[in-house]
């Protein structure tokens, strides 16, 4: 199959807005963290950021970058707040937040508090100054470690590194052990490029099994009719090699498994044409690889394989 076209581009070569959205349509989508502060005077101010991430567990550390605007290199009022009082709360917000928090990004004067202005409460913090949005269902309060300029120019980066010092998690969205959040209950949103969001629905939630609970295979140890079949995509592929030397089932198991009703079906209608036999066993087996059933799916590749 012959690659698909690429555009390169060199940073440098497009204007600044131009290469900015081409920039953050690729990386997408971005969590955001929705960071209140306070100035010396004790002016509040609450804004979002989706140039964040986590980076640590232990010390806990969180980044983010109020970036130096690409229209005029001007820069945010967060970054002057956290100059002059290194504290801020990096809320979480939710979708039922997500218009009330974009309305927040508007560019208000200094000193104007966008509590107010997105009609959102403000909720004391217990070991820093600048207060917590009450309606968010996560906050962290961060002391901020270290400022990094990465660019003084015109879409240039200013990393905010934050230590948590507490953390606040609605009851509601955590899981039964209280230890993890659930996914399909915070209702997560994330940025895109332009006016574009994303929202985590558990229609679009889906289990990867981690790599690191086991020492997988590899693709390039799948046997040579599988590792180059036309109907197999390159995450059925993944997850096939993504399993243990020992797990891959015995002759004795993939015989026994002929007696599967859809097996035997499959075997029986076939029988008298090698080709189309294998490539509807192929089938099957994708068909049960993504029902989340590898062991059976090598089962029936397995019976799909070409005798010699």
């Amino acid at each position: 199959m012959p690659h698909p076209a690429f555009r390169t581009i060199t940073p440098g070569t497009l204007k600044g807005a131009e290469w900015h959205q081409l920039l953050l349509g690729a990386v997408a989508p971005r969590p955001i963290a929705f960071v209140s502060t306070i100035s010396a005077e004790g002016e509040v101010n609450l804004s979002p950021f989706s140039f964040f991430n986590v980076f640590s567990s232990n010390p806990p550390t969180l980044i983010f970058s109020p970036a130096n605007r690409v229209r005029d290199n001007t820069q945010k009022h967060t970054l002057y707040n956290v100059r002059e009082v290194a504290e801020c709360v990096i809320n979480i917000c939710d979708y039922a937040l997500v218009e009330q928090m974009s309305l927040a990004s508007t560019e208000y004067e200094r000193g104007v508090n966008e509590f107010g202005k997105a009609g959102l409460t403000e909720l004391a913090s217990e070991l820093i100054r600048p207060p917590r949005v009450a309606e968010c269902p996560v906050s962290f309060e961060c002391v901020v470690e270290q400022i990094i300029a990465i660019g003084d120019s015109n879409g240039g980066g200013n990393l905010v590194i934050c230590r948590v010092v507490q953390a606040h998690y609605r009851e509601d969205i955590l899981a039964p052990d209280g230890l993890s959040v659930d996914p399909h209950k915070l209702d997560a949103v994330a940025r895109l490029a332009g006016d574009w969001y994303s929202r985590v629905t558990p229609e679009s939630l889906f289990i990867v099994p981690k790599p690191n609970r086991n020492k997988g295979i590899g693709i390039d140890q799948l046997p040579e009719f599988i590792r180059h079949s036309n109907l197999l995509t390159g995450n059925n592929l993944g997850r096939l090699g993504n399993i243990e030397q020992q797990a891959i089932p015995s002759a004795e198991a993939v015989e026994a498994f002929r007696q599967e009703p859809l097996v035997a079906y499959t075997l029986n209608k076939y029988r008298d044409d090698a080709a189309e036999q294998q490539k509807q066993l192929v089938l099957l087996a994708k068909q049960i690889l993504e029902e989340g059933r590898l062991e059976d799916a090598w089962k029936t590749l397995l019976l799909a394989a070409p005798t010699v």
